[in-house]
């Protein structure tokens, strides 16, 4: 089942249950996936670009549940909790931090890295074997810290 097909069925289901906040969601992501639709020029995505707008979803949710932590914004906090937790279900299973780093060691291996200068070599290599299933700035780190 596709991405867009399990989105209209929970969303049917959200609807029943009256759920607003996960129906919010639901309808913020269909939109999402359609508008890069729309800017790629195509009439469907592919699971990858599926993946890359589910990421960046994720990402801008994270980025601004930090911000309003910082703020103090608890009600906002709880709200962007909830909305990543209903993100969450539709993302690839995660990798572990051992899978993960795993993968780093690899990579850097097979680019032959050797210093931080030749970071950008390794994460240029790597994101794409990771894209969807780890977080960016953890893979960052994990790399900073094989290449020192």
């Amino acid at each position: 089942m596709s991405l867009l097909e399990r989105l209209n069925q929970d969303m049917k289901e959200a609807m029943k249950s009256k759920d607003k906040e996960k129906l919010s969601v639901i309808r913020m992501v269909k939109a999402s996936l359609q508008n890069e639709a729309i800017k790629l020029g195509k009439d469907e995505l592919t699971e990858e670009e599926e993946i890359t707008v589910l990421s960046r979803e994720v990402k801008q949710r994270k980025d601004s549940l930090h911000e309003f932590k910082e703020a103090g914004r608890d009600d906002l906090v709880e709200k962007l909790n909830n909305e990543l937790n209903v993100l969450q279900v539709y993302m690839p299973e995660q990798l572990s931090s051992e899978e993960l780093e795993q993968i780093v060691l690899q990579t850097i291996q097979e680019v032959n890295a050797t210093s931080k200068k030749e970071m950008g070599k390794v994460m240029g290599a790597l994101m794409p074997k990771v894209k969807g299933k780890a977080d960016g700035t953890e893979v960052k780190q994990l790399v900073q810290k094989h290449l020192s």
